[in-house]
């Protein structure tokens, strides 16, 4: 598909929907500007609600590849752009001495001894379909490094020295996930649509089990999906994502439950809360209460 495929909001909630994603209408007419307006687009949110997964379907949907870049504490040029691979650079070298040949430079620093890293391999792509760039964690990189993406972000080109300015010859689209461990610089954020993923509401979340784990009985998956909105509403350390609900309602449907009680929820509640701090506190909530009041929403 092209860049511009998409011909409505409701278009990419379809095709977002036919590649296993339940997107709301803000979410889905953020990624239909960002891919017609070709501008990048920065997603935050809690950890667990699906930024990261909106690249991974945006590249199923479309067949481009996707290209990631985990960001992390001190990532540089050489893990993000470009490296010379100097191992194969020096077997060059060693192998022109031994024939006599003369040496050239330029020849060492050709392609052929260019490492790719994931922004300088989606801006050279070269295919008919642009590649899905995933910028992930933005929030975890050093000012410096934010600085240095935006500059590549603005107008799609990265400088090689040796070799001179590779330009996209179509932007990829490109998705930058934060998860606000620090906040993202206003620059960055002018020079992308922005949008916040909240976690999903009962009925979406209940739509998403029946989509992603069908095999799990309906009442469970009502219970399930209650339960943990009600789980969300306690002061956690680390509210349960939606692959967290997925991980426990298949884990509680391999065994053999139909549907919640106080009993089931003690023994898997490290399946939906992977924080001591947190286990305390939902049964300091008291579990009881909960499984009550999730078989009663989920009735």
């Amino acid at each position: 598909m092209t860049r511009d495929s998409p011909a409505s909001v409701d278009d990419v909630r379809g095709a977002l929907a036919r590649n296993e994603y339940l997107a709301d209408e803000g979410l889905a007419t953020s990624i239909y500007l960002a891919m017609r307006l070709q501008r990048p687009l920065l997603l935050e949110g809690e950890a667990g609600v699906g930024k990261t997964e909106v690249a991974k379907v945006l590249s199923r949907w479309t067949g481009g590849e996707l290209v990631r870049l985990q960001c992390y504490e001190g990532i540089d040029a050489s893990q993000a752009v470009y490296e010379w691979d100097y191992s194969r650079q020096l077997l060059h070298l060693r192998a022109l001495e031994a024939s006599g040949s003369d040496i050239r430079e330029d020849e060492l620093y050709s392609e052929r001894f260019l490492v790719k890293r994931p922004l300088l391999r989606a801006l050279s792509y070269d295919g008919d379909v642009p590649p899905v760039l995933l910028v992930d964690e933005v929030d975890r990189a050093d000012d410096e490094f934010e600085a240095f993406l935006l500059e590549i972000l603005s107008d799609w080109t990265i400088s090689v020295p040796e070799l001179g300015v590779v330009r996209a010859r179509v932007p990829p689209i490109a998705v930058l996930t934060s998860n606000r461990t620090r906040d993202v610089h206003d620059a960055l954020k002018r020079r992308c649509l922005y949008h916040w993923i909240e976690h999903p509401d009962f009925e979406r979340e209940l739509a998403i089990l029946r989509l992603r784990a069908p095999d799990v009985p309906d009442a469970l998956a009502r219970d399930v999906a209650a339960a943990v909105e009600a789980l969300r509403a306690i002061d956690l350390y680390k509210p349960p994502g939606v692959a967290e609900t997925l991980d426990w309602a298949q884990a509680l449907a391999t065994l053999g439950t139909a549907r919640l009680d106080e009993r089931t929820v003690e023994t898997t509640l490290g399946t939906i809360l992977k924080y001591r701090e947190d286990q305390e506190r939902a049964r300091e909530h008291g579990l009881r209460e909960l499984v009550r009041e999730a078989v009663a929403r989920g009735a």
